[in-house]
């Protein structure tokens, strides 16, 4: 690519921003070599800018804008077949706020540090984040999405036994986090379930990865409106020295 055809294409991206900012117009199928392909060139220099790895795949914020955001429930109530994002928290804060609670004796009914068994710690430890969760098993696990296996498993989704008797926290990296019975105190250890030992897997608010690449989709898209981003000078800038490179 010349120096003359990437100055050429910044130029027609500027107006392509410029459009945007002023209300936008409606998309339509263009040819080869037209604005509409500026926008590919750009969503490709934009993809380098935040690290490509050469294979197709991108990474950061790039990668976030092809990831279609969690469904959010309609408050920080947490709500059946759709994550809660009202409060902002994550399956790490999950695991992060309920690691306070180690060490807490189990008592059955409990929801406080003087002790609290599996559902009270699960209730806990989403108050603390700002979501209402119900208070008994068999109506937690109705809450969320549901998680198709282990496999997909993680950190912050809850694990729910056939006969519903029991939860516990995947924690990542094959461990749980339980008020396990009445004598123990609640901890963290290997993940004894097998699939076939799981009436279901609830995710109840959005996954680590999920709330990042919900929150860099919505920096990408807010973009053209702040004028003049680091994302879009990023963008140009990577256009611009593949001109060189090439000239």
């Amino acid at each position: 690519m010349s120096l003359d055809a990437v100055l050429s294409r910044i130029s027609e991206i500027r107006s392509q921003i410029d459009t945007l900012q002023n209300g936008g117009a409606t998309r339509t199928v263009a040819a080869p070599g037209s604005a509409a392909d500026s926008s590919t060139a750009f969503a490709s220099a934009l993809a380098g800018a935040n690290g490509s790895t050469g294979t197709g795949t991108t990474t950061g914020a790039a990668a976030a804008a092809t990831v279609a955001p969690a469904a959010p429930a309609t408050s920080v109530d947490a709500g059946a077949g759709t994550v809660a994002t009202g409060s902002g928290a994550s399956g790490d804060d999950v695991v992060a706020d309920a690691k306070k609670y180690l060490g807490v004796p189990y008592v059955f009914g409990g929801t406080t540090t003087a002790g609290m068994d599996c559902s009270g710690l699960v209730q806990t430890v989403f108050k603390d984040l700002g979501v209402k969760m119900p208070r008994v098993v068999p109506d937690q696990a109705k809450m969320g999405t549901e998680v198709g296996s282990l496999a997909n498993a993680q950190p912050g989704d809850l694990i729910i036994p056939k006969g519903e008797g029991h939860v516990v926290i995947y924690v990542g990296d094959g461990k749980v986090l339980h008020a396990p019975r009445p004598g123990k105190d609640v901890r963290i250890v290997d993940n004894w379930y097998k699939d076939s030992d799981i009436a279901t897997i609830r995710r109840i608010v959005p996954s680590a990865q999920d709330a990042a690449a919900t929150k860099a989709a919505h920096a990408v898209s807010a973009a053209p409106s702040a004028g003049g981003t680091d994302l879009q000078t990023a963008a140009l800038m990577s256009l611009l020295q593949t001109g060189k490179a090439a000239a």
